[in-house]
């Protein structure tokens, strides 16, 4: 239950004020429903014995009436506020909680970042966050309204008929709201929780199939891919019945907890009426009063039937939040002095063993520096430490002339810039995504580079910089895909540029022009690239092997 108490503080910590008022008011429906139903049997009975008494003329039916209209109306109207309150708070409350997860995701190291899978990651911002509403609209609101209804219900009766039959039905709804609680819950919360799963294995399943659906068609998949996803709705909804099989129980152990309640308070009424302590009129208020108390543990079924979801929901969402409290970043400043690697260890990502040790490098602005090794050797898990996206094991690493730890990282960002082996291409046109470097790059910055990267005659065939692009790069080549990316990089015109294996899928004729136009168009730039290509260790200025 920790996770959902993290969740509820921030949803108070966000909506604090809103949701208490609506808390208040889920109290009095509560408390007026309990006074309605109460006081209209009371009415009711009183009349009639009047009546028989020949006292109907005396009787005064002024009062209670309008008592009665006006917890009527009363209800109706704290009804609507509370549920006008607490859903746009509960709304306004899941929006910031999706904007910390954004956050936390793009805080996240990138080892973690990059095994995030798309429809996973959605998943989360959606399904999970969605299943949270319940926790303040469904859960805490209602049960705590309901118990402090169940309080102020056993004082007034303690007060107007007496102390057994307020007894008798505090302590009753209690032990049976607990007890109900107890024995379907066991069931409930697991059923809950596989059918949330079986619910995101459907989400996951068809946006795999959408997106694969070229080739799972080339290699004859897809039906299997479809059969997949069916069998997973098939056994959601299989879930989903038996979830509701449950509530219907529940609301039949409700119903045999209120009859025996209301039953056992009528006794006692009648008892205490025989006896001459009260009125008749007070044994039928006591009555009402028990049957206006199932309003109070209603609630419980969805409660049950939720719980399970929001509470592995909340385990996630949690997972993915960014830190309490983080340190404000120390600001640094940059000098232009390149890059400076110093000792520096790193280790595989996940927590493997070293790859690299000991090693020290500089690159000095205006310097090309190409790392040369083996698949495995370490290349691209030092390019993604020198970016600050992965931590050092030992040693140091000094951009502009200072510390990468202590630059905060917008102005990282503004100095430093990597492109990496696996590039990421949005849905969109040519210009949007070049545009996703330098948001205020003209038209004609465009063309720049995209002619440094040898992509103008391919953008123009293809309808110019209005042409579309699929997701994930979709309508492009490999290696028109990686050159777009590192056009958009190049418009960052960044003093630091780190490339891993830049010319991959191109021949070595346009490898050679893109790494020329590159070098012309940042000429004062310190690139440090990892490399396996002969042309491109023949533009380098040094090579530093790995093993």
């Amino acid at each position: 239950m920790r996770p959902l108490s993290r969740i509820l503080r921030l949803m108070l910590q966000d909506q604090k004020a809103a949701l208490l008022r609506g808390a208040a008011l889920a109290f009095a429906v509560l408390v007026m429903g309990i006074a309605l139903l109460g006081l209209s049997g009371w009415f009711i009975t009183a009349a009639a014995a009047a009546g028989l008494a020949g006292l109907g003329a005396v009787f005064d039916v002024f009062r209670p009436s309008a008592s009665v209209r006006f917890l009527a109306l009363g209800r109706t109207a704290a009804r609507y506020g509370e549920r006008l309150l607490t859903h746009d708070a509960t709304l306004r409350a899941l929006e910031t909680l999706r904007l910390r997860l954004l956050e936390g995701f793009l805080a996240a190291p990138h080892d973690r970042m990059i095994r995030i899978r798309g429809s996973r990651a959605l998943n989360r911002l959606t399904a999970d966050v969605d299943a949270l509403d319940g926790l303040p609209l469904r859960l805490v609101l209602p049960l705590m309204a309901g118990f402090a209804a169940q309080f102020v219900t056993f004082a007034v009766l303690w007060r107007l008929v007496g102390l057994s039959v307020a007894l008798w039905l505090f302590c009753g709804w209690l032990a049976a709201a607990a007890g109900i609680m107890l024995l379907i819950s066991r069931r409930a919360l697991p059923l809950s929780r596989r059918a949330e799963a079986a619910a995101q294995a459907i989400r996951t399943r068809m946006i795999d199939m959408i997106r694969a659906r070229p080739d799972l068609a080339v290699y004859g998949l897809l039906a299997d891919q479809a059969a997949s996803v069916a069998n997973a709705q098939e056994r959601h909804l299989g879930m989903r019945l038996a979830l509701d099989r449950i509530d219907r129980r529940t609301g039949l152990a409700i119903g045999v907890a209120s009859a025996v309640l209301s039953a056992g308070a009528l006794w006692i009424g009648l008892a205490l009426v025989e006896q001459g302590r009260i009125a008749p009129a007070f044994a039928a208020l006591g009555f009402f009063a028990a049957l206006a108390l199932l309003e109070t543990v209603v609630p419980i079924r969805r409660a049950l039937s939720d719980l399970g979801r929001m509470t592995d929901a909340a385990r996630r969402v949690v997972g993915g939040l960014p830190p309490a409290h983080q340190g404000a970043a120390r600001c640094g400043h940059l000098t232009g002095q390149g890059l400076l690697l110093s000792d520096v260890a790193v280790a595989r990502p996940g927590g493997g063993a070293g790859i690299v040790a000991g090693l020290s490098l500089a690159v000095a602005p205006g310097e090309t520096v190409a790392l040369t090794g083996p698949s495995g050797s370490g290349k691209s898990v030092l390019l993604l430490a020198a970016a600050g996206l992965h931590p050092l094991n030992a040693g140091r690493i000094v951009v502009g002339g200072t510390d990468l730890s202590d630059l905060p990282e917008p102005e990282l960002r503004d100095h430093l810039t990597l492109v990496p082996q696996r590039t990421a291409l949005m849905s969109g046109t040519v210009a949007e995504a070049l545009r996703l470097g330098a948001s205020a790059a003209s038209e004609q910055a465009l063309w720049d580079v995209l002619d440094v990267v040898q992509m103008t005659a391919v953008v123009k065939s293809r309808g110019g910089l209005a042409f579309r692009i699929g997701a994930r790069g979709a309508g492009l080549s490999g290696g028109e895909a990686r050159r777009i990316a590192l056009a958009r990089a190049l418009l960052r015109h960044p003093d630091i540029l780190l490339l891993d294996e830049p010319t991959e899928g191109l021949d070595e004729a346009t490898a050679h022009r893109v790494l020329a136009g590159l070098r012309a168009y940042l000429p004062k730039a310190a690139i440090l690239m990892a490399s396996h290509r002969e042309v491109e260790t023949r533009v380098a200025h040094r090579i530093i092997p790995l093993r």
